[in-house]
């Protein structure tokens, strides 16, 4: 299958983009993951990316493009993919429509993980992370830790991010809104949207997810 994931940031798209890559044997393609193989890899494209990241400037579409078509090239992509972060917003997604139209193939479904403004600002705005190990995630309400502000695996102080602050959500919501939730609108005109709700415990999604994408191959 060939698939989109989109959703608004805290959404669950990472967590829900792997389970559901693994269950439909198919490469999660990540934006974050493309810009950081590239700029590891010292590549051109990453070299562009990177002088861009540095200036705190956004990466123009046309390297963002361009990435993401050399990763769709590659062998373990011929049979399918799942992409997550890409495309972010109209320019990119008639870039992408282009590219399979020119490779002779077409999308199966936009999956549109639905959640609730005010879920998303408690879900992200809730998270601490330890300062030992950025892996030990905690959250005030869903997985509190044993004592409060320490974490349970190693004792490390948790503290809040700077872009998990509510007013830093509640802009990246207004930015998601403006530039990337108009793609669903794009695709639904292709017919190729399902949503679902993005509420509930992991595996529910997943399973809820697997079914909506199933039935767009009936």
């Amino acid at each position: 299958m060939r698939i989109v994931l989109v959703g608004p940031p805290g959404a669950g798209k990472g967590t829900q983009a792997a389970y559901l890559a693994k269950n439909l044997s198919i490469p999660h393609i990540s934006t974050g993951d493309l810009f950081r193989a590239n700029i590891s890899q010292g590549t051109e494209l990453g070299k562009q990316a990177k002088a861009f990241m540095d200036a705190g400037d956004l990466v123009p579409d046309e390297v963002t493009i361009a990435m993401a078509e050399d990763r769709l090239d590659q062998a373990d992509a011929a049979e399918g993919f799942l992409l997550d972060g890409f495309p972010r917003n109209v320019n990119q997604a008639q870039a992408l429509d282009a590219y399979l139209e020119r490779n002779g193939i077409s999308l199966d479904g936009v999956l549109d993980l639905e959640v609730p403004e005010a879920e998303v600002v408690k879900r992200i705005a809730g998270r601490r992370i330890c300062r030992n190990r950025s892996a030990h995630v905690f959250h005030i309400e869903y997985k509190k830790p044993k004592v409060d502000g320490v974490c349970d695996e190693c004792g490390g102080e948790l503290y809040q991010r700077d872009d998990d602050t509510e007013a830093t959500v509640r802009n990246r919501l207004e930015v998601y809104h403006r530039e990337t939730e108009p793609i669903i609108d794009y695709y639904k005109r292709q017919d190729l949207v399902v949503t679902i709700s993005a509420l509930g415990p992991v595996p529910e999604v997943t399973q809820r997810a697997m079914d909506a994408l199933r039935r767009t191959e009936e």
